[in-house]
């Protein structure tokens, strides 16, 4: 029998292949599922994606687009894939559409009390019965998205808080939920406007900020100046938020995968009006809304990103 470097031609190739082998199961995977319409929409199409190492999973990152699109291939994204590996995230893009007769300019399937909440928690049940992570279907979620995608994200975490990490709000218009629930309030959001964006939708969702805000929400808002109703730069400035709260709700070494609870005492105040970023617990002096900031140097791209000064890049 002829030696490779050593090692018997048989035993080499055994090696060979069992080195490829492990490659495939370490490689990413993509999944498709759906759940059949529900009161409040149509369609829900989901794809998810597994990076690599997916049975060390801490959470997921929900990415919901605007007024019935398509947002599946969102989870193709090499950034958001890019931040998912960076955190142990798997990463799905969803595709909810609206019952047909309805008023167009009003997504009901962005109430997702009234069952688009579910479909998404049945079909993440779904993807753990279909691949090898049993977890998929209690993991924490991280919610992104954009105009009706945003509104949707907003009722979720109305309706099961338990189950956010942190969730975005972009510049969407219809919103179900005036005050929030305490429970929603202790769960970091991001809420975007643009500055020539419709002025219904910037109102709607400064108010809700506003008043959750009043009551202690840790809660941040930042409008994009000279943007309208596209994505713009929010998704970079999305990134750095993700990438900072969901470390800190998770903590270093969390075994029990309980989430912390994160206060306005213990991070910072991001004065809007002053263009400053002040300790927490300063909240309750201002006599209008301030932003809750959880870290300096996301503070710092925050600031940037409302005076227009620079893109978010980091």
């Amino acid at each position: 029998m002829k030696n490779t470097g050593g090692i018997p031609s048989l035993l080499f190739f055994m090696i060979m292949a069992g080195i490829l082998l492990g490659a495939q199961n370490m490689a990413a995977r993509v999944f498709n599922d759906s759940i059949p319409a529900g009161p409040n929409f149509d369609k829900a199409l989901f794809r998810l994606w597994l990076p690599g190492d997916h049975q060390a999973l801490k959470g997921i990152l929900v990415l919901v687009p605007g007024s019935n699109d398509d947002g599946r291939d969102l989870c193709l994204d090499p950034v958001w894939q890019g931040l998912a590996k960076e955190m142990h995230f798997a990463v799905m893009g969803c595709f909810f559409t609206d019952r047909p007769g309805g008023n167009s300019d009003i997504e009901a399937y962005a109430d997702a009390w009234k069952g688009s909440g579910q479909a998404l928690l049945d079909v993440l049940k779904k993807f753990a019965r279909q691949t090898d992570v049993k977890t998929l279907g209690n993991l924490p979620l991280a919610l992104w998205g954009h105009s009706a995608g945003g509104q949707f994200n907003y009722e979720f975490a109305c309706w099961k808080p338990e189950r956010v990490l942190a969730f975005v709000v972009n510049k969407g218009g219809v919103y179900y939920t005036a005050l929030a629930p305490q429970e929603t309030r202790n769960v970091p959001g991001l809420f975007f406007t643009g500055e020539k964006d419709m002025v219904f939708r910037t109102r709607i969702i400064e108010g809700i900020f506003s008043v959750n805000r009043r009551f202690g929400a840790v809660w941040t808002y930042a409008m994009e100046p000279s943007a309208g109703h596209e994505v713009g730069g929010t998704k970079a400035l999305s990134v750095l938020y993700f990438r900072q709260v969901v470390a800190l709700r998770l903590g270093a070494n969390n075994l029990t995968g309980s989430l912390h609870t994160l206060t306005n005492d213990d991070f910072l105040l991001g004065d809007p009006v002053l263009k400053v970023f002040e300790k927490g617990s300063n909240w309750k002096e201002k006599s209008y809304p301030t932003s809750w900031l959880p870290g300096a140097s996301f503070a710092e791209e925050w600031l940037r990103f409302i005076s227009g000064v620079t893109a978010v890049t980091r």
